[in-house]
């Protein structure tokens, strides 16, 4: 393994691995590799590993490299994922996939010639909650969801759209699986050049409607999602990793409820760092040769969804003129 880029989430990703090799003997952390080379040599130096000065220079003299994470920033994920799975590595992509469809399309059509495993970065799909939840989703009909962040430096070279509500957006896609029929948005920038507060409402095909609503200029941290669907409403909080039903009808299994009609039930997670599961499930998928539990086509969708988001958003602003209120 290899990790690209080790700012604040790629030396996640190399703790992690390290984790894993201590954990299995399968999995040993080569290098990581970083333009920076003080952050380089300071994670090689934490985790054990080797300080790679370039992609180029990994590929040359570390053929045994198999798989990757790749945690630069979004506008080098295409040019990085081609040089890697030309020479014959697996990837793991953090979100969102690209910054456009065209660099998407072209990463995954990459992956397809070359044969090689790619997944994509999208870390509440393993979280507990998250996961909990899969096998009760019936027919979801409306999503209330809210992710705040306090204000922080980083990845301000995309939208909070693009930085935190692709998480959410890929999440309720995943539930339920219907195409878009509408999608209007309004969101501002505050604090940076980009747009650090947006929300959103998505109507769906099957008539289902979903609420977005997504901060980094927050003062506290939130990261909730509650849906609906016949007979129970669920809430899902990402930050506690649990998730709460309420049902219509009275069981010998629900906790006690005000109302003996309501059966109100916790769902049984199993307690596990979200991004220590990803990343076990990634390094799966390349000993099996099988599907990411989040593919390319999963990444790609999301990401084409956010890109609409801004462009509503942005129409938006001009149709209020916003510039000039903001003048």
């Amino acid at each position: 393994m290899v990790v690209i880029g080790v700012g604040a989430f790629g030396r996640n990703h190399a703790r992690v691995y390290q984790q894993l090799a201590k954990e299995n003997g399968g999995v040993r952390l080569v290098g990581v590799v970083d333009t920076d080379t003080a952050k380089a040599d300071a994670a090689a130096k934490e985790f054990g590993c080797r300080s790679l000065g370039s992609v180029e220079h990994l590929i040359a003299t570390h053929r045994e490299v198999q798989a990757a994470s790749i945690a630069v920033p979004t506008t080098q994920h295409l040019n990085i994922a081609r040089q890697l799975l030309e020479a014959g590595v697996d990837v793991l992509i953090e979100k969102p996939l690209a910054g456009c469809r065209a660099d998407a399309d072209e990463i995954m059509r990459l992956a397809t010639k070359c044969d090689r495993i790619a997944q994509v970065g999208h870390l509440e799909r393993f979280n507990p909650a998250v996961r909990a939840t899969v096998p009760i989703i019936t027919q979801p009909m409306f999503f209330e969801v809210h992710r705040l962040s306090v204000f922080t430096p980083r990845s301000l070279d995309v939208d909070v759209v693009l930085d935190l509500m692709i998480h959410d957006l890929d999440i309720v896609l995943s539930f339920v699986k219907s195409e878009i029929k509408e999608i209007r948005a309004v969101g501002l920038p505050i604090l940076s050049g980009k747009v650090d507060i947006a929300n959103v409402r998505i109507q769906f095909e099957s008539g289902c409607v979903a609420n977005f609503t997504a901060s980094r200029v927050s003062t506290e941290k939130v990261r909730k999602l509650r849906f609906f669907q016949p007979e129970q409403y669920v809430s899902l909080d990402y930050s506690r990793q649990d998730a709460m039903v309420f049902s219509v009808g009275a069981g010998d299994s629900g906790a006690p409820s005000v109302n003996p009609q309501i059966r109100v039930e916790k769902l049984p997670t199993t307690q596990e760092e979200p991004l220590h599961a990803e990343l076990s499930a990634f390094l799966d998928s390349v000993r099996q040769r099988s599907r990411p539990v989040v593919s390319l086509e999963d990444g790609r969708r999301a990401l084409a969804t956010a890109l609409e988001i801004v462009a509503a958003i942005r129409e938006h602003g001009a149709n209020i003129h916003l510039q000039q209120l903001q003048r």
